[in-house]
């Protein structure tokens, strides 16, 4: 007596396909939405960072980082220097490199003083590990005025520059057309290759959005 063979219908077979097809789909979805919410996150802070500076211009009239009442004003550990202000304290620049992580630069000194004003969360303590604020994909975010020995990105103009490092090509691509131009080589937002060279040393921004690569990592600065 032969014994019956037994096997996947065509019907089973196709229930199967739709069912792996509805999970890739979700996949695709669910990284859709994550990568949308780190774009949002990175914009963000392109767009909260100039807020810090108007308001506490606004509360203590000098810029935070270059406050020499700093003291005084927020509780900074630093000892006041003036008035008079010793410069460059109080001379309206914020001094520094975006990146910098010399304990004495007002660009570093800013996040200091941003946060013991109660405008931004972190670590206030300069020492801590976390002091220096991260973006959402973990890359460096910093801010400095736009100086020609400052600025990051050559030809770009503005008396603030924000910068925002280890951003991958294609979430700068998203980032430019939701708060610029869509060109990654004009306008008030472009962004440069990593690893950058140091602040001043006028490094060339990429060919616009067509010669962003989307998986290389790439320094976004925008200059308000």
């Amino acid at each position: 007596m032969r014994k019956q063979q037994s096997g996947f219908t065509l019907v089973e077979i196709a229930i199967v396909l739709v069912i792996i097809g509805l999970l890739l789909g979700g996949i695709l979805k669910g990284q859709e939405l994550i990568n949308s919410a780190k774009v949002k996150n990175l914009a963000n802070d392109f767009r909260v960072i100039p807020t810090y500076i108007y308001a506490y211009q606004d509360k203590y009239k000098s810029l935070p980082g270059d406050d020499c009442l700093a003291g005084t004003h927020v509780g900074a550990p630093a000892v006041d220097s003036g008035p008079p202000c010793v410069s460059p304290l109080g001379n309206g620049v914020i001094n520094g490199n975006w990146n910098s992580s010399t304990a004495t630069d007002e660009s570093f000194l800013f996040w200091q003083q941003v946060r013991l004003a109660n405008l931004a969360a972190g670590p206030t303590v300069t020492t801590d590990p976390n002091y220096t604020p991260r973006n959402a994909v973990g890359g460096i975010l910093g801010i400095s005025s736009a100086t020609s020995t400052t600025t990051q990105i050559a030809g770009m103009k503005g008396t603030y520059q924000v910068c925002s490092s280890g951003i991958l090509g294609k979430f700068v691509k998203q980032l430019d057309i939701q708060m610029d131009d869509g060109q990654t080589n004009s306008g008030s937002m472009q962004a440069t290759a990593e690893p950058v060279g140091a602040p001043g040393a006028a490094a060339v921004p990429t060919t616009g959005a067509g010669g962003i690569d989307d998986a290389t990592s790439y320094t976004v600065c925008t200059t308000f």
